[in-house]
């Protein structure tokens, strides 16, 4: 289902709705539930509970399926993504920063990071904002399943921005750096803000990662990672 425009910000009572049906398991498999019951639990009059339903259907951060009975209900991926970021949100208050360690295995990239890492628009970037130039090179690590979802709040992190530009008649998208470290070697992970997210991260560093850790494909390696 396509997103949805933003739209005005969400009424807290919609807020309230979202989390609740997430806590119901809404996130994971749809959950038979009426306007009715799931106003009372949350103290709210049916008529304003459909509202709110509504509401969140047309923002697409719930899928709303109506049956003679009941109606089951269904947090979005958009849906979900907001819940993060409202929970990334209170983690930074109270927490402060967020760190993160996994594990995750070496695999071989597509070799474009060699080009766009030789680009001089990100070269001055890198230089200024990271301070260093990296290795023309990205290395790529292939996360399992359970650190996986783990590492999707990292998109909620903040971390250097990397600005896009254009050069040579194309447009280079920017990107996200967060400071980490790779088997205790000093390195930054780099999300662009284009890339589709799958189950392989991409770091750079002052050095070529492989050579300086002697690493080959499919060798594990432990990775700390914290926001800026």
């Amino acid at each position: 289902m396509p997103a949805k425009k933003a739209g005005p910000p969400l009424r807290y009572e919609e807020l309230a709705v979202l989390r609740h049906l997430a806590q119901r398991g809404a996130d994971r498999t749809p959950v038979a539930k009426s306007s009715r019951e799931l106003g009372t639990d949350l103290g709210f009059l049916q008529q304003a509970t459909d509202r709110y339903l509504i509401s969140l259907a047309r923002r697409g951060l719930i899928l709303r399926t109506l049956d003679a009975r009941k109606q089951r209900l269904a947090l979005t991926p958009q849906g979900v993504a907001l819940l993060r970021r409202e929970f990334e949100l209170l983690r930074r208050i109270f927490e402060g920063p967020g760190r993160l360690a996994l594990t995750g295995a070496v695999a071989s990239g597509l070799g474009e990071g060699r080009y766009y890492l030789s680009q001089p628009g990100y070269v001055v970037q890198f230089t200024e904002r990271l301070g260093y130039t990296p290795f023309p090179g990205t290395l790529n690590v292939r996360v399992g399943s359970e650190d996986l979802l783990r590492t999707t709040s990292l998109r909620e992190w903040k971390g250097i921005r990397i600005d896009g530009f254009s050069a040579s008649g194309r447009t280079f998208g920017g990107a996200t750096c967060l400071v980490a470290r790779m088997n205790s070697q000093p390195c930054h992970l780099i999300t662009p803000d284009r890339s589709h997210y799958t189950d392989v991260i991409e770091f750079v560093a002052p050095v070529e990662l492989r050579k300086v850790l002697s690493l080959k494909d499919g060798q594990p390696v432990t990775l700390e990672i914290e926001e800026s």
